[in-house]
């Protein structure tokens, strides 16, 4: 298949751009700038600049899957950087539906980025798909607001499936780089009462999962999420363990929301979220299991 990307220069555009080439499919990477098209089965498309005419070279493309949006771990949650993560995400899909509209032939699916974060944060619910209640906070406005613009896609007649990512773990980039640095300065301990969930998901199973997406007829949200999340004391003893550090010094959670501001949600709130699109349709997890996907990670 033709299957062009935005947001492929990122954490999960590399990894999905990667098992792509593996399964043998050809790949549409957009970007801002210029660049040279010498990578073997990579197309390198500009878009969003001036001038820029990215249909002309994406006629004939299969699915689109975008990742574009200004990353939430950028600096603290100011009035400024949160309209920033907001407008990037509305702005970007306004142009993915410009260019497929603008397509003479369509592709058969849009897979788009969302986030479990537009679940209510609680220490009792388990969400899935079936769930209709959102939560009130910014986060959660922004990824409802992302997936309502999305779905303008299916006025062409394309499928649209949006994949509600997780906590991706991955060994250089993502939340674990940070989570994991007071293990390795021997500092490591729970963060605030440590009760709440944490639903991750290894970055392999971010790519495969997007795939499958593409190749398998989902419609509306499917949960991006391992299958059995973690509450936030029980991840700590896992990764401690894993890295042979201690778990003793506990980050209570007003350092954090002194630290982060707002965005300190991110890691003293959270949600327990159940895969169940994924499961029900077949999808089979590289790393089901904490304990399997830390030591990929740190193997």
């Amino acid at each position: 298949m033709k299957i062009a990307i935005t947001g492929g220069t990122g954490f999960v555009g590399r990894e999905l751009t990667d098992l792509l080439l593996q399964k043998g499919h050809e790949v549409f990477i957009l970007t801002r700038s210029k660049q040279d098209n010498t990578e073997r089965g990579i197309t390198y498309v500009q878009w969003l600049s001036e001038n820029a005419n990215p249909e002309k070279q994406l006629e004939g493309v299969d699915a689109f899957v975008n990742l574009a949006g200004e990353s939430i771990n950028n600096g603290r949650w100011t009035e400024l950087q949160k309209q920033k993560i907001y407008d990037s995400r509305m702005k970007t899909t306004d142009e993915v539906l410009r260019i497929l509209n603008a397509l003479t032939v369509k592709p058969k699916v849009l897979v788009n980025a969302s986030a479990i974060g537009i679940y209510p944060a609680s220490l009792s619910a388990r969400y899935t798909e079936k769930n209709n209640e959102i939560g009130t906070d910014f986060l959660a406005r922004t990824v409802r607001d992302w997936e309502l613009k999305a779905q303008g896609a299916n006025k062409l007649q394309i499928r649209v499936a949006y994949g509600r990512f997780g906590i991706i773990l991955g060994k250089s980039e993502g939340a674990l780089p940070l989570m994991a640095l007071p293990y390795k300065l021997f500092v490591g301990g729970p963060v605030g009462t440590g009760d709440n969930w944490m639903s991750w998901v290894h970055v392999k199973d971010v790519a495969g999962a997007l795939l499958f997406a593409i190749e398998n007829p989902i419609n509306g949200p499917f949960n991006l999420t391992a299958p059995h999340a973690k509450k936030m004391k029980d991840f700590g003893e896992t990764l401690a363990a894993i890295l042979k550090r201690p778990n003793y010094f506990p980050i209570p959670s007003f350092a954090l929301k002194f630290a982060l501001g707002e965005k300190s949600q991110l890691v003293l709130e959270g949600q327990h979220v159940i895969p169940q699109v994924l499961l029900e349709e077949g999808y089979s997890f590289y790393f089901p299991n904490l304990e399997s996907a830390l030591h990929d990670i740190y193997k």
